[in-house]
């Protein structure tokens, strides 16, 4: 007989499906520099820049639905705050896979996450084109604006209009069809300059992580511009690579190699998309991949290898040193959690999916030891820090958190996280709206860690549209709401861009 029972609420009881479905849906319009007014609150005076949002925007064409929202075209939404008020912006990218089906008027390329052409299993067997569907990250370096998808290659957009320039190698730096990553780090100027850190990887049997590092700033005393290559080297490790996030330090950049399977057998014959090839490796072990900066203090020594926790962890909070030791906060699934062929992602059952919890991996490079230690129990996902500490000890995290305290659910909270001592915050959209990822920018010329703002984008299942929240970033205190003129679909990743 157990000591103790816990009864869980059913999944209707706990959030309305109906309305948090409700976000998956195409986006019908693009917008053009739209005046926004607060129907809440007012927008802090020293709140300048753009925020910018990428996500999937299209989630059927002729009749035919994705079969998971990660192979939705990508649309870049924009949010302009300056002295005469706010905008909004919206573009879909306008990738070559996007324009052929916009001009054939059907689907016609499979997906990653499963999604494909019509006519079953013969129609799809040995089509192993990629659509480059540029629909995951977004980030500015120089002066073009790039929608990341890490299969394959950036397109640049231009950052007021989001007119799409087309595929850019980066002035050389790739070859046509190389990965590149759509989860970039702003190393804000551990050494030398500020710049953004990056990868790419070519998987197999044997991986190959190439690490970029490019300029943010332009310098002409010593003959930089913003957007330069400084350093460039490409490790090789043992085993497959799933890697979609990476952590970074001034001396290092923290890779973990999931334990994972790739059968690409299902995905050749037409049965699966190749994300939904990966498994979880039996008696598999995860390994940090640690290869050192060609700024640091290591530069040109050999990457450390070093065997990392169970589980598995598509996103990193932030990393640091102290005292020789490597500290990671990642958010860990105690599995792999996939959807398989048969299952319709709007009705996907919570319960049945593992539930994503913050942990802190302390790594001992001496030792080629790591010590765990759970940092929260609520299911979160979408985890920052100030971004002028990325890559530093840090003393507080905002993500975005389940309604319930144990247990998967959809995102319904903000959270606000003291890394020290365990005090939280909150900032519900409890019952109907849902969030994604909170992105916090700091006060110019602020010195405390959690002086600035939280914005976040809400899926409000009541109107089925789009609200854009801007909290206080101390205290997650609600300062302003707009109710968009847009309803934009649960989305990826953003960035902020401060006013030049």
């Amino acid at each position: 007989m157990p000591l103790f029972s816990v009864t869980v609420a059913p999944a209707a009881e706990r959030f309305n499906r109906s309305e948090w479905a409700s976000a998956f849906r195409n986006v019908e319009q693009e917008l053009t520099e739209v005046a926004l007014q607060p129907a809440r609150g007012n927008v802090p005076s020293e709140l300048l820049g753009t925020l910018y949002r990428n996500g999937p925007g299209l989630m059927e064409r002729d009749g035919q639905r994705v079969h998971h929202p990660f192979d939705g075209d990508g649309m870049i939404t924009a949010i302009q705050f300056n002295a005469e008020g706010v905008s909004l912006t919206n573009r879909f990218v306008r990738t070559a896979g996007w324009q052929a089906e916009e001009a054939a008027g059907k689907v016609l390329y499979r997906g990653v996450f499963g999604s494909q052409k019509p006519g079953g299993p013969l129609a799809n067997a040995f089509d192993l084109r990629l659509k480059n569907i540029a629909n995951t990250g977004v980030v500015q370096l120089g002066d073009q604006l790039l929608a990341l998808w890490e299969a394959a290659e950036p397109h640049a957009l231009d950052p007021r209009t989001l007119e799409t320039h087309g595929i850019s190698l980066l002035g050389g730096v790739l070859k046509k069809g190389e990965a590149f990553s759509a989860h970039p780090r702003f190393d804000p100027g551990h050494h030398d300059r500020p710049r953004m850190v990056t990868f790419g990887v070519n998987t197999g049997p044997r991986s190959t992580i190439r690490l970029m590092e490019f300029a943010t700033e332009n310098d002409s005393t010593a003959g930089i511009k913003a957007g330069d290559l400084l350093s460039d080297r490409r490790d090789s490790f043992n085993g497959f690579a799933f890697l979609h996030d990476f952590a970074i330090t001034p001396n290092w950049a923290v890779f973990l190699q999931n334990a994972i399977d790739f059968n690409p057998l299902p995905f050749v014959l037409g049965r699966k998309g190749a994300a939904q090839c990966l498994q979880s490796k039996q008696n598999g072990q995860a390994k940090f991949w640690l290869i050192p900066r060609d700024s640091g203090a290591y530069a040109g020594q050999a990457p450390r290898i070093v065997d990392a926790p169970e589980g598995f962890v598509f996103h990193h909070l932030n990393a640091w040193e102290e005292q020789g030791d490597v500290v990671v906060e990642s958010i860990y699934y105690s599995d792999f959690p996939a959807i398989g062929p048969d299952v319709d992602f709007a009705a996907v059952d919570f319960d049945l999916i593992p539930e994503g919890l913050l942990e802190q991996c302390r790594i001992n490079l001496q030792s080629a030891s790591v010590q765990t230690t759970r940092l929260s129990e609520r299911c979160c996902e979408f985890a920052m820090v100030n971004p002028a500490k990325e890559g530093l000890p840090c003393r507080f995290a905002w993500m975005a958190a389940a309604a319930r305290e144990q247990g998967n659910d959809p995102l319904q909270l903000v959270k606000k996280l003291d890394l020290v001592s365990g005090e939280r915050q909150i900032w519900s959209a409890v019952p109907h709206g849902f969030v994604s990822e909170p992105l916090m920018v700091p006060r110019p010329g602020a010195s405390a860690e959690d002086d600035g703002w939280v914005l976040e984008l809400v899926w409000n299942g009541d109107r089925e549209g789009s609200d854009l929240v801007i909290l206080d970033a101390a205290d997650l205190r609600e300062l302003a709401v707009f109710e968009l003129p847009l309803a934009i679909p649960h989305g990826l990743h953003g960035s902020w861009v401060d006013a030049s």
